[in-house]
């Protein structure tokens, strides 16, 4: 086995010895940009790994391979590296990379060995195309030159005909370092195709091919018939043409139209005849060949053929022009057509014969029975041709009157189906309107019976409005109108109020709802009826008026009933906390009966209650108080102010909290039911509070000096 690995070894030895060094193959490699390539050396696959090997291109390392690979970054991902050959693969290729390599091998137990070789990069060939300055040439006459063009490098060019090379000769020049090919005096011979082969080291390309049209100029253009004198119908005649030329197309007119095959005419010989079956007056002439190749043209003289015919163009007019008439209208209906001879007529309703003839029918004072589709037949009685006219449409209608619009219920409910129904005499389209805008139906609004019913499934309520239905036919139109409101509710039912009061405050609710109509309102508290109307009012609240106030909303249409409830708070008037002492209370009590004389000699004072409270039965302790029971209130009031005689307002105590002081005025409306507590029981009170301060000996000072 080692002596068979020696042979392989000296057997490449002796067998590289080329310009590859005996390492390397023969170069140059060639290239495509963007491919890749194959560096193969001559070493056989080994399982010994290699000491080193290392490759370069040009001065630039490009692998070291001894314990571990490194490779340069610019060759990162481009590269694959053999360990058991040294072969190199070089991938995405640039044309950067054309140069020489080279690579160093060291075998393990040998000498280094060392190749070189080259590397040419070339771009592949494509997009090879071909161009003429022209195709359609004259024989000896025209000149022709075609390009070639291709992407790629380093290209060379061969120019094709059908598959023989085109070299240069006397007419044939090649420049452009061969990508230009220009014949000179065309030849039918040279209608090619040509191709443009391109061609480099790595690639190759063809273009498309290019024909030549060469013709031989048009020449004695000449059309002979076989009859000039013919029966319309009866009669076929064949037009010959005839010319000098080549690649000869011919084209036959009638007068300036051109005539094409059909099932009377038949275009044989290449188009050369021409055979018209059964003539008609429209085949009379003049007739022409027009021959043309690529090149040149020519047109025969004309040639006229005489046919009787008829008849033919018929025309059929309405006096007045209109479709539609209105009952008891005059009309008269005109026939024409051109004919040789004269043509006689008859006249076709629906397509029933009647009995009048001639070119004119006259309707006197029209019916709706003499609607229909209306005919006239002209007739030659010597060709023996006869032609009907399209139809034409008379359409006698009623004039449209009386028009209503009538609802299937008069009161329309939300929720609940309705039908208007749009009735008239006489027949025509109808148009729905709503609010003088043309209507456009919604999800629950659908027409039926062409328009003639509008229904409603179900009413909504914002389908109230004027519905107008327009009834229409080309003649006469007429209209009519229903205002329809639709009955719904009570909904949204809504309170307006406030949520919070205070005790001896008047209290007002009111209660909205939508409705049409409008709803009738009951107000309820504690399932208990307590007022009919959308307003609720209660004047002097108490604490027990704190509740839920039920208002109940109600439509005697619609036979539905909604409601809404209000929460109310009654509170009742905070105590004023006083900042007095007890001897400050005290020494107010004694300016109070001061104060009271001097305001009884003044001739008026000023009173706040401050307090209330329910009187109770004082038993056997002073005087009797019963009159003080039960929904009587017992006031306590302190002197705020009062008037001196010299007119100035003397301001008691401290005033810092004037909402509070507007709060506590004297409800003066309230009349005094019973008299106030005896003194005995007063100053049992009394004795609760603490000796007097000095604020109390400043008031009553205040007091003296006014």
């Amino acid at each position: 086995m080692e002596v068979l690995a020696l042979l392989c070894i000296v057997s490449v030895a002796f067998t590289g010895l080329t310009r590859g060094a005996g390492l390397l193959p023969d170069g140059p490699l060639n290239a495509a940009v963007g491919e890749e390539v194959m560096f193969t050396t001559t070493l056989a696959p080994t399982e010994i790994p290699f000491i080193s090997v290392a490759w370069t291109f040009g001065d630039k390392p490009i692998i070291t391979s001894n314990v571990e690979n490194l490779t340069e970054p610019e060759y990162e991902g481009r590269i694959t590296f053999f360990t058991s050959t040294g072969y190199l693969q070089l991938r995405n290729l640039s044309f950067n990379d054309s140069g020489e390599y080279r690579v160093t091998i060291v075998p393990r137990g040998e000498q280094q060995k060392t190749g070189t070789t080259r590397l040419d990069i070339y771009a592949p060939v494509s997009n090879v195309v071909v161009a003429s300055n022209t195709t359609d040439l004259a024989e000896f006459n025209s000149t022709v030159r075609l390009s070639c063009s291709s992407s790629g490098s380093s290209l060379s060019v061969l120019w094709l005909n059908g598959s023989s090379e085109v070299t240069e000769s006397d007419r044939v020049q090649l420049t452009d370092g061969n990508f230009t090919l220009t014949i000179l005096n065309v030849s039918r011979f040279d209608q090619g195709p040509f191709r443009c082969h391109v061609f480099n080291p790595v690639s190759n390309g063809t273009s498309d091919p290019v024909n030549l049209s060469i013709s031989l100029s048009v020449s004695n253009v000449v059309v002979a018939s076989n009859t000039t004198d013919l029966a319309e119908f009866n009669s076929t005649v064949r037009l010959s043409c005839s010319s000098s030329g080549s690649s000869l197309s011919v084209l036959w007119l009638n007068g300036s139209s051109e005539v094409t095959e059909s099932d009377r005419v038949q275009l044989t010989d290449g188009n050369f005849t021409l055979t018209i079956l059964n003539v008609s007056r429209f085949d009379q002439g003049p007739f022409r060949c027009h021959v043309f190749n690529p090149v040149s043209n020519g047109t025969s003289d004309p040639v006229n053929l005489s046919i009787s015919y008829g008849p033919e163009n018929i025309n059929l007019t309405k006096s007045p022009s209109q479709e539609y008439f209105e009952e008891g209208t005059d009309i008269s209906l005109i026939c024409s057509a051109v004919s040789r001879p004269a043509a006689l007529f008859y006249w076709f309703l629906n397509g029933d014969k009647l009995s009048d003839t001639g070119s004119e029918l006259r309707l006197m004072n029209i019916q709706i029975s003499h609607s229909g589709n209306y005919s006239c037949q002209a007739f030659n009685p010597r060709t023996l041709r006869d032609e009907t006219s399209q139809p034409s449409v008379v359409s006698v209608l009623e004039r449209i009157s009386g028009s209503s619009v009538t609802p299937s219920t008069n009161l329309p409910i939300e929720g609940k189906s309705v039908n208007l129904s749009c009735e008239a005499a006489g027949s025509g389209s109808r148009m729905w309107m709503k609010d003088g805008s043309y209507l456009i139906l919604a999800d629950n609004i659908a027409l039926y019976d062409n328009n003639r019913v509008l229904s409603f499934r179900p009413l909504t309520k914002t389908d109230s409005g004027e519905y107008s239905c327009n009834i229409s036919n080309p003649v006469s139109s007429d209209g009519a109108s229903y205002n329809m409101v639709v009955n719904y509710g009570p909904e949204n039912v809504q309170i307006a109020g406030p949520s919070e009061i205070r005790v001896g405050e008047t209290l007002t609710l009111t209660c909205s709802a939508e409705s049409t109509p409008s709803a009738r309102y009951n107000w309820t508290l504690d399932g208990a009826e307590i007022h009919n109307s959308s307003v609720f009012t209660k004047d002097n609240t108490g604490l027990s008026d704190s509740s839920n106030y039920t208002c109940h909303a109600m439509n005697n249409i619609t036979g539905r009933t909604s409601s809404a409830v209000h929460e109310l708070s009654v509170t009742a008037i905070p105590a004023q906390t006083s900042g007095c002492s007890a001897g400050c209370i005290a020494g107010i009590v004694v300016a109070c009966v001061v104060v009271c004389a001097a305001a009884a000699a003044a001739g008026g004072g000023y009173y706040i209650y401050t307090r209330k409270k329910r009187a109770k039965s004082t038993g056997d302790e002073g005087q009797d108080n019963t009159a003080y029971s039960g929904s009587q209130e017992l006031n306590y009031a302190d002197l705020m102010s009062f008037q001196s005689k010299d007119g100035v307002t003397v301001q008691l105590g401290s005033q810092n909290n004037s909402s509070k002081d507007a709060r506590d005025r004297v409800d003066n409306s309230r009349p005094a039911t019973s008299s106030p507590p005896t003194y005995d029981v007063h100053m049992q009170r009394m004795r609760s509070a603490a000796q007097p301060d000095a604020n109390g000996a400043q008031i009553y000072a205040q007091i003296r000096n006014s």
